[in-house]
């Protein structure tokens, strides 16, 4: 068993527009969702356990949301 020590792994977040966020891991092949802010946090926590069920520990995550907003200049 490998042991992941003060590593942190990026998530991207993407927010659908019918609600719900989509969360990719931009270095392991790690992906999933949540209809909500927190479930997608509770989401991407079980994703990452599961990806490193072999490790003694797990590394940070950094979930990235970029914000993009259309301004109407009038």
């Amino acid at each position: 068993m490998g042991k992941i020590m003060n590593s942190v792994i990026v998530f991207e977040v993407f927010q659908e527009e019918e609600d719900g966020f989509v969360a990719e891991c931009l270095t392991e092949n790690i992906f999933t969702q949540g209809d909500t802010w927190a479930e997608l946090r509770a989401n991407v926590n079980d994703a990452v356990k599961g990806y490193y069920f072999d490790k003694s520990s797990f590394p940070k995550v950094k979930l990235h949301l970029p914000k993009e907003e259309i301004l109407v200049i009038q």
